[in-house]
C-alpha cells in the first residue's frame, strides 16, 4: 500500500501538468480570478476557473478538468491520512471497495474519474469541502447549460470544432482519455463536451448526466448532450439494493466540481 501512495503521489505532480490558466472576461468582481487548490497531504492539485454571471446562473467557479482519478483516490484510498485509508475513524464515508476496476484499465492518473454514482460524486464534493475549507458541489443543470453556452460561443459548433474538443465514439476507440488532452474550449475548459458525461443536479431530482461522453456520436457531445440514469448503468451488480458508490456499467460517467463565489 506505501508503495503505491508514494507511485500515486508522484504522479500527481505530471498530471496536474496539463492544466494552464487561462483569463477569462470577468464580469464578477475585480478581485475574483482563476486559482489552483492544493489537496493537504499530497502533491495534488486542480484549477478552478471563473465562470462570469449570465441570466441563469453565475458567477461561480467550476473545474478546469474533470475530477481525475488523482482527484479521487486521495478521497477513495485515504492517501491524505498516514497509514492509509482510515476506516472510517474520521467519520468520512467512503466507497467500498468496487467490483473489478472501475478505470477498466484504459488508464489511471491523469484520466477522468468514471464509474462512479451522482451519491459517490457528491459525497466526493463534501470530503473535498471539508479537506479544504471551501464548499464545492456538483453543478447544477443551469450552471452546466451556463458554461455549455460560453464555452461553445455564439455560433453552432462545427464537427471540426467538436472534433478537436472532444473525445466521441468516433475518435475516442470506445474509452476514456486523459483529461487535457484535446483543445480547451472558449472558456479555457477540457473535456466539457465528451471524454467522460459530467453529473449535474437537476431541478426535478433526476440522475442526469450534460455533454455526452465518448461512446455518443459526434451529434452527441455539445452543450445539447443531456443523458438520465437507466437500469443499464449498473446492471451487472451484484448487490441488492445496487451499490451506492459505483456504476458496474457505466464507465462514461465522471464529474466536475463547482465552487460558489461566497
Amino acid at each position: 500500500m506505501a508503495q503505491r501512495q508514494n507511485d500515486l503521489r508522484g504522479r500527481f505532480a505530471l498530471v496536474c501538468g496539463v492544466a494552464t490558466l487561462a483569463i477569462v472576461s470577468l464580469t464578477a468582481a475585480p478581485q475574483e480570478k482563476d486559482y489552483r487548490e492544493a489537496i493537504a497531504g499530497t502533491t495534488v492539485t486542480f484549477d478552478m476557473v471563473l465562470v462570469p454571471k449570465g441570466a441563469s446562473a453565475g458567477p461561480f467557479y467550476i473545474g478546469r478538468t474533470e475530477v481525475t482519478w488523482d482527484m479521487y483516490d486521495v478521497f477513495a484510498l485515504g492517501l491524505d491520512t498516514p497509514g492509509g485509508r482510515p476506516a472510517g475513524s474520521d467519520g468520512v464515508a467512503r466507497p467500498s471497495n468496487p467490483y473489478g476496476a472501475p478505470d477498466y484499465g484504459w488508464g489511471h492518473a491523469g484520466f477522468p474519474v468514471i464509474s462512479v454514482t451522482r451519491q459517490a460524486a457528491e459525497a466526493f464534493t463534501k470530503w473535498l469541502s471539508q479537506k479544504t475549507g471551501r464548499v464545492y458541489r456538483l453543478p447544477t443543470e443551469a450552471e452546466w447549460q451556463h458554461v455549455a453556452a460560453l464555452a461553445a460561443g455564439p455560433e453552432a459548433l462545427t464537427p471540426d470544432a467538436l472534433d478537436g474538443m472532444g473525445w466521441h465514439r468516433n475518435n475516442a476507440s470506445a474509452h476514456s482519455h486523459a483529461v487535457g488532452t484535446k483543445a480547451p474550449d472558449r472558456l479555457g475548459l477540457f473535456d466539457l463536451f465528451g471524454n467522460a458525461a459530467e453529473w449535474v443536479m437537476a431541478k426535478d431530482g433526476q440522475l442526469v448526466t450534460r455533454g455526452g461522453s465518448f461512446r455518443d456520436g459526434p451529434d452527441g457531445i455539445g452543450p445539447a448532450g443531456r443523458a438520465v440514469q437507466d437500469e443499464y448503468w449498473n446492471e451487472r451488480d451484484p448487490q441488492l439494493p445496487k451499490s451506492r458508490w459505483w456504476l458496474s456499467d457505466g464507465p462514461f460517467v465522471g464529474f466536475r466540481l463547482v465552487r460558489e463565489i461566497q
